[in-house]
């Protein structure tokens, strides 16, 4: 089908005979072939939004329909490598065309001469139906790719095979019911915009253990989750969405740089193939695909770029796994959203935002969770958790985008640049910080952690609330007017800011902190709020209690290595015994 250019604005085109066409349909514009992706049709007017400079396109170029929607290619390969918004691979652009992406360039998005080690799972004869495996790939020394049956195909193995394939090689040969043969591929395409199927949606009940102090204890995110990192510019967004990506206990990390700016992904490019992840010792991008939409890159790109990650992530969780997709920002995202709705002319909801933007939202975090996937083999389960950066404008949260997404995500981490200004990092701020999953962990910290650690983690929630309540009377009377109880708190909430809640991205202990470890930390100080309450009331004066050298041990505590934990029990007893009489 060929239609032809009627208007040009900006990102979007509009092109005339395009009768025919369907909703999200890909297509090629003009001499150079650029790409576009149909989001209205009235009549045979079709508008286009283009992931591509529209300059030297007018009137009269010509459109041409591929009749397939904006898809992914899913197969070995994905891993370790950085791709633009729609899949482009950036390093193969580089190598063919320079420092810049050409418009039109036509780069697979999937290396098809490689040959990989296919090792079948499954033999002639056997029984099987979409989502089954029936062959691995060694992707890299960490990661075994599994390779399963298309969506949509059942039946019995009528061939298999083992050994070197490309991922357009035919692999394996399935005989349907009606005796139709359909051959197998490793190369699997899906439609970004339609989520992949999956048997049911399960409940969270797992967390995804970050090495955040501040994250695992007071606001935990539960693997198959939703969360969100609204704050102000240079309050460290980008930092936390650094760690999380190196540090959470999840099998793949989908990392999306939607809109920000390039030397952010130049961070990452730079830092990640230097990190070893601590769970296999070898480098941190073996687990890790990146998709960079930078924000010099075309806008329209940034709203395809999310659904490119989320598809590419719940590939990954049909093979079983758990995934972690960090988004940011998704402030860039609706704001190229915003572009699109006002050059489609449709009327603007609150600050200019279009009225779907709160659907658009929640359909994209709608397809993280926990799933019993395909197959059948049953229980079987995967995840995804979806991450969020928000970046409101001044830091503004009642605007829409973070207004929207608070009414969607569960664990809420919201930053404060005065925190940040103080040098206090992860700058959550805790008095505006939630999580909704806690009750849902709580059994699981019973079972893997310690049977008191939600008490030690109400213990020092609480702490940090009556600290706030007190700091609006000493502003009024004073520091030596509060009672020596309030001191003690005072003193106990000090300790947890300084020495639990700040921690060092750039030290090589203090950067990751296991659950484990982080019991031990509380219990210091909770022995130490306790044993002082208790002094109090056996005759030590309040200075006594606070000028203890005690404290420096314990802010010391979390520069202990994670193999030498037992040295945490002197350290209680050295505190109990001095606040003893």
């Amino acid at each position: 089908m060929k239609g032809k250019v009627i208007k040009v604005s900006g990102p979007l085109i509009v092109a005339k005979d395009m009768k025919d066409a369907k909703m999200f349909d890909v297509v090629k514009i003009g001499e150079f072939g650029l790409i576009g992706e149909i989001i209205e049709l009235r009549d045979d007017e079709a508008s286009i939004q283009v992931y591509e400079d529209t300059y030297g396109i007018g009137p009269g170029d010509y459109v041409y329909s591929t009749n397939e929607p904006l898809s992914v290619e899913l197969a070995p390969g994905l891993l370790g490598n950085i791709y633009d918004g729609i899949q482009r691979p950036l390093d193969r652009i580089y190598d063919g065309y320079g420092d810049r992406i050409s418009r039109g360039i036509n780069v697979s998005n999937l290396d098809r001469t490689k040959k990989w080690d296919f090792k079948s799972t499954v033999k002639v004869g056997d029984k099987v139906c979409s989502g089954d495996e029936i062959g691995t790939v060694q992707e890299n020394p960490t990661f075994t790719h599994k390779i399963l049956i298309p969506y949509g195909v059942s039946g019995t193995v009528e061939k298999i095979y083992s050994g070197k394939f490309t991922i357009e090689e035919t692999i394996a040969v399935i005989k349907t019911e009606n005796g139709k043969m359909i051959d197998v591929q490793m190369l699997q395409k899906w439609p970004v915009r339609k989520g992949r199927p999956y048997k049911q949606k399960m409940i969270c009940s797992e967390p995804m253990v970050t090495g955040q102090r501040v994250i695992d204890t007071l606001f935990p995110i539960a693997k198959g989750g939703v969360a969100a990192v609204p704050g102000p510019f240079g309050s460290g967004k980008t930092v936390v969405q650094h760690q999380l990506a190196k540090w959470s206990d999840v099998d793949v990390i989908v990392y999306i740089g939607c809109g920000e700016r390039g030397n952010e992904m130049t961070d990452v490019l730079n830092e990640f193939p230097k990190l070893i992840d601590p769970s296999t010792n070898e480098p941190l991008m073996q687990r890790t695909l990146l998709i960079a939409n930078t924000s010099d890159m075309p806008v329209a790109a940034r709203e395809a770029s999310i659904y490119t990650g989320i598809t590419i992530a719940e590939y990954f969780r049909d093979m079983g796994y758990n995934v972690a997709l960090m988004a940011d920002s998704t402030s860039r995202w609706a704001e190229a959203l915003r572009e699109m709705s006002g050059r489609l002319e449709e009327m603007p909801g609150e600050e200019g935002y279009p009225a779907y933007l709160s659907s658009r939202l929640a359909e994209f975090y709608e397809r993280a969770g926990v799933v019993e996937i395909l197959g059948s083999k049953t229980g079987k389960t995967g995840s995804v958790t979806a991450i969020g950066a928000v970046s409101p404008p001044g830091g503004d949260l009642s605007e829409p985008v973070s207004q929207a997404t608070m009414r969607i995500v569960k664990v809420f981490l919201g930053l404060s640049y005065s925190l940040a200004y103080k040098r206090h990092f992860p700058a959550i701020d805790w008095l505006m910080s939630y999580s909704l999953y806690i009750e849902k962990l709580e059994n699981w910290y019973k079972r893997n952690i310690s049977k008191d650690f939600n008490i030690k983690r109400q213990f020092i929630s609480k702490i940090l609330q009556e600290e706030n309540r007190l700091l609006e009377i000493i502003r009024l009377v004073g520091a030596d007017s509060i009672s020596a109880t309030d001191q003690i708190t005072m003193q106990t909430a000090k300790i947890i800011r300084e020495d639990f809640l700040h921690q060092n991205a750039f030290n090589e202990i203090d950067t990751y902190t296991s659950m484990k470890k982080q019991d031990k930390i509380l219990s210091l100080i909770y022995t130490f709020d306790t044993s002082s309450r208790n002094a109090l009331s056996q005759g030590f004066s309040i200075n006594e209690i606070l000028s203890n050298p005690v404290k420096e041990q314990i802010s010391k505590a979390k520069l202990i290595s994670e193999d030498s934990l037992q040295e945490f029990d002197s350290i209680e007893n050295a505190i109990t015994n001095s606040l003893k009489r």
